[in-house]
């Protein structure tokens, strides 16, 4: 009998990523890394989470012109489900890129592109939040156009909407703020880089055990 040959796996690398929010200005971004074996489905996950989002309504991933998803979503063909393609399959190498789309109402677009394939460092806790730029847009607030509208209304107070706005959108929203740090805590408590000795301190190691935030219940619209 012939024996058969099992293919070894794939050595488990790290992607350097940016996302950017398209036909936004001043551009809103994100820099992080993550493993390169992570479903879009997980990746989904991420960005609501890395972009500041809600998950309060639909997504999909456009990726050489296949549409990735959840299959229950009964999207327009050609469509694969999203829990079943990893990001290695999608992008392979620096520069490749894809389209994440959430909210079709609002039409937000986000540019996902590998910037870099590195060395997946096994003492790493992934995503690693590298930079970023600028507060994300609140949810259901008119896609790009309603957000200029809105950042019009906040930085005027003699506009008409200016009150009205200011309340729905919250005392405490500023679209100038992001912090790279309070991101990272958001998934890891207290983090450190790669190749750092990693914190001893009691309150690190409690922190260092925390789990990535469950998401809330999706929703369809």
């Amino acid at each position: 009998m012939v024996p058969v040959r099992k293919t070894p796996p794939a050595v488990a690398r790290a992607y350097r990523l940016k996302v950017t929010l398209e036909d936004v200005r001043p551009p809103i971004w994100r820099r992080f890394t993550v493993r390169d074996d992570i479903t879009l489905l997980k990746l989904h996950e991420l960005l609501q989470i890395i972009m500041g989002w809600t998950d309060s309504h639909l997504h999909e991933f456009i990726a050489g012109g296949t549409r990735l998803s959840r299959p229950e979503l009964e999207l327009p063909s050609p469509q694969r489900d999203e829990s079943r393609v990893r990001l290695r399959d999608v992008l392979r190498k620096p520069s490749d890129h894809l389209v994440y789309k959430y909210d079709f109402g609002d039409g937000w677009e986000h540019a996902v592109v590998l910037e870099e394939v590195l060395a997946h460092e096994p003492r790493a806790r992934y995503p690693v939040i590298l930079d970023g730029r600028r507060c994300c847009p609140p949810d259901d607030c008119g896609g790009p156009p309603g957000y200029e509208h809105l950042l019009e209304a906040l930085a005027r107070p003699d506009h008409p909407e200016h009150e009205e706005l200011r309340e729905w959108a919250g005392k405490q929203f500023d679209p100038e703020r992001f912090d790279v740090m309070a991101l990272n805590r958001v998934f890891h408590g207290g983090w450190y880089l790669p190749g750092e000795e990693e914190p001893r301190t009691a309150t690190a190691k409690k922190g260092a055990r925390q789990a990535t935030p469950r998401l809330g219940a999706r929703k369809r619209g």
